[in-house]
């Protein structure tokens, strides 16, 4: 674990160094490119509020993440046994893809106000299509001999999904929730730099606008920490799924 986890330390220490000896060498104003240390210290001296909208945030993230999932899984399993409403859907499920969160997050707090539900729709949007796409790409990655030996011994189509094609898309589902892990927390706060009373995004417009650039890169880090504890559970998860049952027992 700490192999793998020394390389990326070692090259964000020395990013972090040249940055600091930049900061400091060049003189340049904290108004514009604080140092690491600035940061740092901003973090720290501020903790209390930034806590406060971070919280706000990661409940966002985690509701809106979960439903998400929820979602995915669902229509997934539905398109897997009805493929011409895949053929008809897919295409649309591509085309929300394609529009831009700096016209939707807006769009959103119109139509729904700067309440929970709008960040936590613009969360389920962003982070639906990839877990939805690895799901479907995962059933197809069935063995054709395992569902012919399961049919032969009188499953159904129910029962094959269960004990063949689920199973054979949890490698796939895994990749599609890291990969949806990562947009999760910045939908949230984009969701919240368009409106909110409460959260990072929020945080970091108002930071922007008294030219704290200190406090925005604080935020952002906080964002990091988040998006990276969001992957470690992931990672738990694959690791817990991969056991057999009697592991789970010792």
């Amino acid at each position: 674990m700490l192999s793998r986890a020394l390389p990326p330390l070692i090259v964000a220490a020395c990013l972090l160094a040249g940055w600091e000896a930049y900061c400091r060498l060049a003189g340049v104003s904290p108004l514009i490119l604080p140092a690491p240390s600035a940061v740092l210290r901003a973090l720290v001296l501020n903790r209390a509020e930034i806590a406060v909208h971070a919280g706000a945030t990661l409940q966002v993230a985690a509701i809106g993440f979960s439903a998400s999932v929820a979602v995915a899984l669902a229509v997934s399993v539905a398109l897997h046994f009805l493929p011409r409403a895949e053929r008809a859907l897919m295409p649309l499920f591509v085309a929300s893809q394609t529009v831009p969160l700096v016209a939707l997050a807006p769009l959103m707090i119109l139509w729904f106000g700067f309440g929970l539900l709008p960040k936590v729709l613009l969360v389920i949007l962003v982070t639906f299509f990839p877990m939805l796409l690895t799901l479907l790409a995962g059933y197809r990655q069935t063995p054709p001999a395992l569902r012919e030996l399961l049919a032969s011994m009188g499953a159904g189509r129910g029962q094959v999904f269960l004990r063949a094609c689920l199973p054979a898309a949890r490698p796939s589902f895994l990749s599609g929730l890291r990969v949806s892990a990562t947009y999760a927390i910045v939908a949230t706060i984009f969701a919240e730099y368009a409106g909110a009373r409460r959260g990072l995004g929020i945080y970091i417009l108002q930071a922007k606008n008294t030219f704290r650039p200190d406090l925005v890169l604080a935020a952002v880090l906080v964002s990091a920490g988040l998006t990276l504890a969001l992957l470690a559970l992931i990672g738990g998860l694959a690791r817990l799924t991969a056991r057999g049952p009697e592991a789970r027992h010792d």
